[in-house]
């Protein structure tokens, strides 16, 4: 939060000059930088809202960095090579100019940026804070907020001994930002990619989800769920508000081109006992300490992706689990998966081909509440998803 009122501090203090200097605009025309900065602010916390689907949403915040970065090295280029005049341009002057078009355009996007960056940030701040304790904290962040603000005059004033032009200093805090960006992604890659898989989900499917409020917001678990396609993780995990750590198969996690991937939204790799009892041990070492961190644990119990689209026998991996860490699990159940292009459907002679679908196919996930761990055994929780497929 600090760093985004740093970097709007060093813009907003140096619009009136931009203006005048580098955009030859009259105070009508600095006025104008600020409202569109403000207005860019707006738009983006009010997106907040309906990108975040009712959660607070933190893939935003590395998104919105790189955005922040994006526009202002573009608000540097759209600068270069504006026509020279004799007079000032007054607001209508200004805008009727073509070659100004850009400069808005940047200065709003920009904006709008920082706000899709801070929204999620202050409303975890909220969420995170105890009651008793949340006027203190916001207290001292607003204090660091204002060093911040000082330290940021400190630097539009060394840039200014070194003779940037302006911008040029707008280029110099893209950079900057981008390595806030990078930082923040190395801490939350994982946010990020269940933002843009969000995104990218919504544009391919109608994922319809029942009782998303009983995927617990805080505290250990396990979430499990049937197997019908390679998209499944990907639909439990932008369902679910908080990151969910998947055990998946070490053959497609080790998947020449996309391995990196599963690394970076880190899945945890599994063998069979037989193959490799090395792995399969680490495996169950690393969901264990997944779970003494107070995160979320995905796997599908039935082992492999269907076949003929029916429920597997649901093998008893996650009792392994349940033996030393007795937390709660969420059962889930996806339908109308099956088919798709990313399912195992094969048709076979004399079959029916199943319901393919194509752009916006209808996918429904049911997420019932969870199940403590002495109630919980492969049977229990295969009856239990078999009744939430019948509906």
């Amino acid at each position: 939060i600090s760093w985004m009122w740093f970097f709007g501090a060093v813009f907003l203090a140096q619009f009136p000059t931009f203006s005048r200097d580098v955009l030859h605009g009259n105070e009508q025309v600095a006025s104008l930088m600020l409202a569109l900065f403000s207005i860019g602010v707006g738009v983006g916390a009010l997106l907040c809202e309906t990108l975040s689907h009712r959660h607070v949403e933190i893939g935003l915040v590395p998104f919105g960095a790189i955005g922040m970065s994006v526009f202002s090295v573009d608000l540097y280029f759209a600068t270069r090579g504006l026509p020279a005049v004799s007079e000032a341009w007054n607001v209508a002057g200004f805008v009727a100019q073509s070659a100004h078009w850009r400069v808005m355009a940047d200065v709003v996007l920009l904006s709008g940026f920082v706000g899709l960056f801070s929204v999620p940030m202050y409303a975890l701040i909220q969420l995170r804070s105890q009651p008793s304790h949340r006027a203190r904290i916001i207290a001292a962040n607003n204090i660091i907020n204002s060093i911040f603000m000082i330290v940021s005059a400190g630097l539009v004033a060394v840039m200014v001994a070194f003779k940037l032009t302006i911008p040029q200093q707008f280029l110099v805090m893209a950079i900057l930002n981008a390595v806030v960006a990078a930082y923040i992604f190395s801490l939350m890659p994982e946010y990020l990619m269940r933002f843009v898989f969000l995104i990218l989900t919504r544009q391919v499917y109608r994922l319809k989800v029942k009782g998303d409020h009983n995927f617990p917001l805080e505290g250990p678990g396990v979430v499990i769920c049937n197997h019908l396609s390679y998209a499944d993780a990907i639909f439990l995990g932008v369902a679910c508000p908080r990151p969910v750590r998947f055990i998946m198969d070490h053959r497609i996690f080790k998947t020449p081109g996309i391995g990196w991937f599963f690394k970076l939204a880190k899945a945890i790799p599994i063998a069979p006992q037989k193959e490799d009892p090395e792995l399969y041990e680490r495996a169950f070492a690393e969901a264990r300490r997944v779970l003494d961190e107070g995160d979320l644990v995905g796997i599908f119990p039935e082992g492999a992706i269907t076949r003929d689209g029916k429920l597997q026998p649901f093998r008893a991996g996650i009792m392994k689990i349940l033996e030393t860490h007795p937390v709660q699990v969420v059962p889930c159940a996806l339908r109308n998966v099956w088919g798709s292009v990313f399912s195992r459907y094969k048709k076979g002679a004399g079959e029916p081909p199943a319901p393919r679908g194509g752009l916006l196919r209808k996918v429904e996930l049911i997420v019932e509440p969870a199940m403590p761990a002495a109630d919980v055994s492969p049977q229990t929780l295969q009856s239990r998803v078999e009744a939430m497929l019948r509906g």
